[in-house]
């Protein structure tokens, strides 16, 4: 499969890295709805229901740049082949865990294997599709996120609800066996081997400083409500900061030895960039609060099932696709960094109506009065994602692109795990503070929720501000530069 002389088993080809990358997308969503019944069946505590998400969530974010250098050197059809099979693997064992501390740790798992799978992806279509076929690519490609957005939610309700084998929620990590499975038998036959020309050099020391100095501020984070929040967990989040302090004077130290550090913290001299990386991580941390509370306000709260949970959330992926496209195709182009400030308008807005709906109605709030919020908070959230990475990206020197590109993914993914941390602090202390009687009726959930609904406009203030930052439009010589995209961890490639 290479771009000179093209076949038809490229197509096969992207087939199986699409659906690679759809499993990977649905799998971040697809959890959430199911944590009640996680939690039912376990006994899990509220931090190990963190922890689920979180784990994931950080196993993937700071993996995904050493999993792009390790296909480099290694082969991207190799990790790919590796990331899928420990994909699977670690499904299975989320789906057979015989206790929440199990399945956190096969959450990681299958984290770190994403890690190794997704960067692949871009590379290999890169290598297998000729620069004029790469249009209908990313446009397949753009539907297929969309597609995750709106199959996740609703996936997981309706394997849960169903209850399948009496197996309960574990079904939503079996599914994805058949389909690692075909994936593993497919990508032998129809994935051609490819490598960079000039590799970069691993940085395991600056990947474990950086795991070490996240842990030390989200461990402690997420385990200290239930703790009583004890000494070493304050000493842990203090010290935190100075390892990641370390981290950057080794990179700093790594770039002049042999020019290849984890991160190129010389793109944070670049003021737009600086500012676009705060908004990632701002947006990430509203994303990663919002969808824990808002499944366990309806399920816990409201005593919603799975299955009418995972259709309230309809309005809210539809809304988001589409302003997804709307926003690239139609929008940006015309108006620049307005669509992006509007979106974080229109999100906080949307977010404070639904604040205003939940304390008007209480618990005998319904879905379809819940529907306009959403779909409001899904239509900003739609003006941002997509276009974001393009707008911080726009002023970035054109030889570190790359690495850029992999540290605005890997930023949001942090950010994501920061908001699921957080989450012990902005909701679990109200339910605590209802005391029974208030956890018994799902008022201290509601109220829970309110809460933390203002968090979240908070943090979309935030992100409006340092949108502010960010070029007006598209300078002209990135625009040009863009005619040869680059993927995540550092090659030319495709990134829309």
């Amino acid at each position: 499969m290479t771009s000179q002389h093209p076949d038809r088993r490229r197509w096969f080809a992207l087939a199986v890295v699409m659906t690679a990358s759809l499993m990977d997308l649905v799998d971040v969503t697809i959890v959430n709805i199911a944590m009640p019944s996680i939690q039912q069946e376990t006994g899990a505590s509220f931090s190990a229901l963190q922890w689920i998400s979180a784990g994931y969530a950080l196993a993937f974010a700071v993996g995904l740049i050493t999993g792009g250098r390790l296909g480099d050197i290694h082969g991207r059809r190799r990790l790919f082949l590796l990331g899928i099979g420990g994909f699977t693997v670690a499904s299975a064992l989320c789906g057979l865990a015989t206790g929440p501390d199990m399945l956190v740790a096969a959450r990681v798992l299958q984290g770190a294997a994403g890690a190794l799978m997704v960067p692949q992806v871009l590379s290999i279509i890169h290598a297998g599709f000729p620069a004029e076929e790469r249009g209908k690519v990313f446009g397949l490609f753009g539907a297929m996120v969309g597609l995750g957005a709106v199959a996740g939610p609703l996936l997981g309700a309706l394997l849960t609800e169903w209850d399948v084998a009496g197996l309960g929620w574990r079904p939503i990590f079996l599914v994805n066996l058949p389909v690692g499975v075909a994936g593993l038998v497919l990508g032998r036959i129809f994935i051609d081997e490819s490598k960079a020309p000039q590799a970069l050099r691993l940085d395991l020391v600056g990947m474990l400083l950086a795991t070490a100095g996240l842990l030390m501020v989200l461990y402690p984070l997420t385990r200290g409500r239930e703790l009583g929040w004890p000494l070493w967990g304050y000493a842990l989040m203090a010290g935190g900061p100075v390892v990641l302090a370390l981290f950057v004077r080794y990179e700093r130290a790594k770039s002049r030895r042999d020019g290849s550090p984890l991160v190129e913290l010389s793109l944070f001299r670049v003021r737009s960039f600086a500012a676009g990386i705060g908004v990632q991580l701002g947006h990430g941390t509203v994303c990663g609060v919002f969808f824990l509370v808002w499944t366990l306000y309806m399920q816990l709260g409201l005593g919603w099932s799975p299955l009418k949970s995972g259709l309230t959330g309809l309005p809210f992926s539809l809304a988001v696709s589409t302003a997804a496209g709307l926003s690239v195709q139609k929008l940006v182009p015309r108006f620049g960094r307005g669509v992006l400030r509007a979106g974080a308008v229109v999100m906080a807005a949307g977010s404070l109506l639904y604040l205003a709906l939940a304390e008007w109605l209480g618990t005998g709030i319904t879905p379809w009065q819940m529907a306009l919020p959403l779909a409001v908070m899904g239509a900003g959230m739609g003006l941002i994602v997509a276009p974001l990475t393009d707008a911080v990206l726009s002023e970035v020197p054109r030889e570190h692109a790359g690495s850029a590109s992999g540290l605005i993914n890997t930023v949001n993914q942090l950010g994501v795990a920061l908001g699921l941390g957080l989450t012990s602090v902005l909701f679990f202390n109200v339910v605590d503070g209802a005391g029974p009687a208030g956890i018994a009726d799902g008022r201290a959930f509601a109220d829970a929720f309110g809460s933390s609904m203002w968090w979240v406009a908070g943090g979309l203030v935030l992100v409006f501000v340092l949108m502010g930052a960010l070029p007006r439009h598209r300078p002209q010589p990135a625009a040009e530069a863009a005619a040869e995209p680059v993927r995540k961890d550092g090659e030319p490639a495709l990134i829309g």
